[in-house]
């Protein structure tokens, strides 16, 4: 299917929170109408090519800043899994955003992606945080980047190998955009 028939889903990965006392984690949403936009342009033969990097740059900028304020404990989700459990704990009523439809589909993880970094040239893996859901690991080295795409089997609208060809797939597509690697050492 082409990327305009598509549409985002929720796509999710753990922020550590090491500087906080005792640690925690919280949620970087990936999903980003940035995102969308370089996705749809990457699959348009007529987009340009330095449209298409200008479109990387953005969807990168974006995800760094909501990385960042994760980081810093200023994403939602534990704020707002704070605020219901307060509710449960408390006996009262749980807010209603809770039970609505939207909220419900944005926490529904159709793609749970996390890095487990080595230095050893392994591969790790988990399993995907909903029934017809994916997980994604990587392992960033210095001249290759190790992926473990995972599905349930229960599931047949999932299958791993074709996610995990797909990401191969877009992966080639923004090498071709990117200059040779002898041509971005030397600018740098």
């Amino acid at each position: 299917r082409r990327s305009s028939d598509l549409c985002l889903c929720a796509t999710c990965e753990t922020a550590s929170l090491r500087m906080f006392h005792l640690g925690r984690t919280d949620t970087i949403r990936s999903s980003s109408q940035e995102a969308l936009e370089m996705v749809q342009a990457m699959d348009d033969p007529s987009r340009q090519v330095e449209e298409k990097l200008a479109l990387m740059r953005k969807a990168i900028h974006a995800h760094s800043v909501y990385t960042d304020k994760a980081l810093q404990g200023q994403a939602i989700d534990r704020h707002l899994l704070g605020l219901k459990l307060q509710a449960i704990e408390e006996g009262s009523r749980v807010p209603e955003i809770f039970m609505d439809t939207s909220y419900a589909v944005a926490n529904h993880w159709k793609i749970s992606t996390g890095q487990v970094a080595a230095r050893t040239d392994c591969v790790m893996c988990y399993g995907p945080l909903v029934p017809d859901g994916y997980a994604v690991c990587y392992n960033p080295l210095s001249e290759h980047v190790n992926f473990s795409v995972s599905a349930f089997n229960c599931c047949e609208e999932t299958n791993a190998e074709r996610l995990a060809q797909g990401l191969e797939k877009a992966l080639d597509d923004l090498k071709a955009l990117l200059p040779p690697s002898s041509a971005v050492a030397s600018t740098s």
